[in-house]
């Protein structure tokens, strides 16, 4: 298994950026590789699952691991063919202000490494795309 982390910050408050997490719908404003988002609960929480559409018409299953509102953190697993992505997010108040965000990956060297430029420029989008 392979385990890759990355970090962005911008000048998005930190609890703007908790809500563009939490709500699935909301995906898809930040995050150009997900083109809709079909959950089981409008917030996320433990054990909620769903699917993550992407701009080319397929689809990945999801489950929410785990979530600390109080932490601003969260964990969900994606099964991608017959393997899995772990994902770990945090939130955090930015050195100078705004947000910093991180992401851990985990999993399948080559979908992890595959991954991750799309999920850095989704973070990236995270804390700089004012609301």
């Amino acid at each position: 298994m392979t385990t890759v982390t990355l970090h962005a910050t911008g000048p998005v408050d930190p609890g703007e950026v908790w809500d563009r997490f939490v709500h699935p719908a909301r995906w898809p404003e930040w995050s150009p590789q997900i083109s809709r988002v079909e959950a089981t609960a409008p917030r996320i929480a433990q054990g909620v699952t769903g699917r993550v559409h992407d701009p080319l018409r397929t689809s990945v299953p999801f489950v929410v691991d785990e979530v600390s509102d109080a932490a601003r953190w969260w964990s969900w697993q994606v099964t991608v063919g017959p393997t899995r992505l772990g994902l770990a997010h945090w939130v955090s108040a930015g050195p100078d202000g705004g947000t910093t965000t991180g992401l851990r990956i985990s999993g399948f060297a080559p979908l992890v490494f595959g991954y991750a430029p799309l999920a850095l420029l989704a973070i990236k989008r995270l804390v700089t795309i004012p609301t």
